[in-house]
């Protein structure tokens, strides 16, 4: 008599296999998105640190230039002479203007950033006091951000051959040392020997820089000091706009032009979400020939601390910034977590609270701070 035998699984033996399955399933689903998560952060701090390390070294390249007004420092020529360098190119001086190359550092403070200040992301005005070139920037400068101008002469310059009443004549191959940087047709000049500065509106072709506005370059026809040169007049505002086409914030750099409007405007850096300012300031309180610089920092103010002055004083004042401290917040581009929270949600930045809590996007977000001293305010050199 045959018996016939079982083949397959139980029921409750195919239930404890696929208990065990979707334990184990589970446990490897976790690692994954443990992998994952760490994957995103890893990638959004490697970014934030690349678009940090890049922000600041653009910054403190023009920081250090400004007041470069060719082989005598900024403040030893106003020590040395009032009037000199002359600045030609119609602008009232302390008005903001891009063409005041009177003032070579000049910030504007965002009302409730300083320093024990809590500024809420996405939140605050933008600074005040700032000219219509400025707010009417497309894109605009973010609310609760500061801003920052620097004036000076590109550090590339031409030897001067030849000199007019009107005209400076180059070596025709040195003088596309004029368009490097990203300036096919730079229209702001300055033209500098070791005795005297000029800055002036005008035009290049070949080797001939042409002044316009009925500027006389003479005295400039012998140079005894030492040898001419002509270089292309930078005016830059540094501030954070939102990308029209991303949607997404960054450091961004206006360049003006002979019409004393910002026509060059360029994002830098993407990712950076704000922009703190703090002015170190010479012992000296009024700057003169009488009473010069001491060259020590002693104080500490942000751009409203300065001075919200718009005159002669108010270029007086400017005159003390030895040092600027700079301080961003930076992003990553994307997600940085699964969840939607923030990575971090508060931050400090110059002594500023920055509160992110209420920012659900899973972005890494981290600051940066750098002192860039002012080389051309480096009394006595």
């Amino acid at each position: 008599m045959s018996r016939t035998r079982q083949h397959g699984l139980s029921l409750v033996e195919l239930m404890i296999a696929m208990a065990i399955g979707l334990v184990l399933m589970l446990g490897v689903i976790q690692i994954f998105i443990a992998s994952q998560s760490a994957s995103r952060l890893s990638e959004g701090v490697a970014r934030v640190q690349e678009n940090g390390r890049f922000a600041l070294d653009f910054l403190e390249r023009d920081v250090r230039m400004a007041g470069h007004m060719g082989c005598v420092n900024d403040l030893a020529h106003i020590v040395k002479a009032f009037g000199d360098p002359r600045i030609t190119t119609g602008a009232t001086a302390g008005s903001g203007a891009p063409l005041d190359f009177n003032v070579a550092v000049q910030g504007y403070e965002a009302p409730g950033t300083a320093p024990n200040a809590t500024l809420v992301a996405g939140g605050g005005t933008i600074p005040a006091g700032m000219p219509g070139t400025i707010t009417g920037l497309v894109p605009a400068p973010v609310a609760g951000s500061d801003v920052l101008v620097l004036r000076y002469l590109a550090p590339e310059g031409v030897p001067v051959i030849g000199v007019s009443a009107t005209t400076l004549t180059m070596d025709t191959a040195k003088a596309a040392r004029l368009n490097l940087n990203g300036v096919a047709a730079p229209t702001v000049f300055g033209v500098a020997d070791c005795n005297s500065a000029q800055v002036f509106r005008g035009s290049v072709s070949g080797g001939t820089v042409t002044a316009t506005g009925g500027v006389d370059l003479s005295r400039f026809v012998a140079a005894p000091l030492a040898p001419t040169m002509v270089y292309r007049a930078e005016s830059v505002v540094y501030y954070v706009g939102v990308n029209a086409a991303t949607g997404e914030p960054g450091l961004r750099r206006a360049r003006a032009g002979s019409a004393d409007t910002y026509v060059i405007n360029e994002e830098l850096v993407e990712g950076v979400e704000n922009m703190q300012l703090l002015f170190g300031l010479d012992t000296t309180a009024n700057i003169s020939k009488a009473t010069q610089p001491i060259g020590n920092i002693t104080a500490q103010a942000t751009a409203s601390g300065v001075t919200t002055q718009t005159n002669a004083t108010g270029v007086g004042q400017w005159r003390r910034v030895g040092l600027v401290q700079v301080g961003l917040v930076l992003r990553s581009p994307g997600a940085a977590t699964v969840a939607a929270s923030d990575v971090t949600s508060e931050l400090g930045v110059l002594g500023t609270k920055y509160d992110a809590s209420g920012l659900k996007d899973g972005r890494y977000r981290t600051s940066y701070e750098v002192s860039i001293a002012l080389r051309n305010r480096l009394f006595g050199n």
